[in-house]
């Protein structure tokens, strides 16, 4: 199999992480700083990983579709990365505030998500994150808790550079 070689060499990532407690202090957000932590990995294969934004917003759809909207409406972020909101909590909303603002599905990213977090635990099944693109920037939603956070991200790991390669242009196949 040939190898891919990279035609960029940097990643913009923000990361939003959906919690009511975490927006009031209450609670400490460990899984937004695990998927950064993740993605720092893709240093080691030559790219520059720059964490351009973070930020911690209540499990408000409103609030957290307009935060999306203006990141990738001014270009912060190749890629967003919503930490919590994506189980079936009565509060749960950052699914519903992705396709709110997104302009294309991308439904083999939360498909490759799940897929890898069954081989740890069938409660994967309850998730209901979605991933799609506005503009130029891809947005993923991703668990709340650092483990699930960390596991789900590392598993993003070997198709981002690729597909942000493609948000940015270089699509000769």
């Amino acid at each position: 199999m040939k190898k891919h070689i990279l035609k960029i060499n940097d990643v913009k990532a923000a990361v939003l992480t959906c919690s009511d407690k975490g927006s009031r202090g209450l609670r400490r957000d460990t899984a937004g700083p695990a998927v950064e932590k993740t993605l720092s990995r893709l240093q080691s294969s030559g790219l520059d990983v720059k964490i351009t934004a973070r930020l911690i917003l209540p499990d408000e759809r409103k609030q957290i579709g307009a935060m999306l909207k203006k990141w990738c409406d001014t270009g912060i972020a190749d890629v967003i990365f919503t930490v919590g909101g994506t189980g079936m909590g009565p509060r749960d909303c950052a699914p519903e505030a992705t396709r709110d603002v997104m302009d294309k599905l991308c439904p083999g990213i939360p498909e490759l998500i799940r897929w890898e977090s069954f081989k740890i635990t069938k409660h994967a099944a309850l998730s209901r994150a979605t991933a799609g693109i506005r503009k130029k920037t891809l947005i993923i939603n991703l668990p709340g808790s650092q483990k699930a956070a960390r596991q789900t991200s590392a598993a993003l790991l070997a198709i981002l550079p690729h597909a942000v390669e493609l948000l940015r242009g270089h699509t000769e196949h």
